[in-house]
């Protein structure tokens, strides 16, 4: 099977936040056909704030979004920001004051806001980095609904749901242009980062591990869980090709 481009996957990946933490109902449709969503990825390496856009028209209880533009945030990720975490809030500004261009001026006060951080177990903790940036959002026109560290299974389950959304896994279109379900499987998702890989697929009512994320998408239950393999991601295949070498 084709696989997907490795920018698509990144920047598909904070498509699953929205789906997840923000509905349609939660914000109602009284000034326009288009309501927005924010969501600020701030990564180990760099943060960007993405705007989404999405109508009143659902899937079977679930909304349909798309990215509408970005805004990278001048600068390296939060984790370096050691020495002076209050400067990291003020590095958000020039990309909040886009957003407040981008989005009818009507609307901040309805657009919901989040924030997600990821981390590694061997970088510092982001508690300081977070309550500067939470300053930052919170004096911004917009709905902050709250930041968050990320954990490596809301993360995976995360990455699960932007691919197989980018799929059409979920549903289609069909000739009338009306939403339908695609009658496809649910795509797995291998992530391979520089200490480990993870594979996130969907797994039986009856297979369902304590440990695994339960989602109610488009009027399904889906079960997903991350089968994580240490000691096999591109720092350890990098050692060892240097040792075949050196051989």
């Amino acid at each position: 099977r084709e696989l997907l481009p490795p920018w698509l996957v990144i920047i598909a990946g904070l498509t699953g936040i929205v789906l997840l933490c923000v509905s349609t109902k939660d914000v109602p449709n009284v000034f326009g056909v288009f309501q927005y969503g924010i969501v600020v990825d701030a990564g180990p390496s760099r943060t960007i704030l993405f705007i989404y856009q999405w109508t009143t028209t659902k899937a079977n209880k679930t909304g349909v979004i798309r990215e509408c533009s970005s805004c990278p945030v001048q600068g390296p990720g939060v984790s370096n920001y050691s020495d002076s975490p209050q400067t990291v809030g003020k590095s958000l500004e020039p990309c909040l004051n886009w957003a407040q261009k981008e989005i009818p001026a009507e609307q901040h006060s309805q657009t919901p806001l989040y924030l997600g951080a990821t981390t590694s177990k061997r970088q510092m903790n982001l508690t300081h980095h977070l309550a500067a940036l939470t300053v930052a959002l919170k004096s911004s026109p917009f709905d902050f609904q709250g930041a968050k560290i990320l954990s490596s299974p809301d993360k995976e389950a995360f990455d699960w749901v932007a691919v197989n959304y980018v799929l059409e896994n979920f549903f289609k279109y069909d000739w009338r242009g009306q939403l339908v379900p695609s009658g496809k499987g649910m795509a797995g998702v291998l992530s391979v980062g520089g200490t480990s890989i993870q594979l996130t697929s969907k797994v039986e009512e009856n297979q369902a591990p304590e440990e695994g994320v339960r989602l109610q998408l488009y009027g399904q239950m889906h079960n997903v869980y991350t089968r994580h393999c240490p000691c096999h991601g591109t720092d350890q295949l990098r050692s060892r090709l240097l040792s075949m070498l050196i051989q």
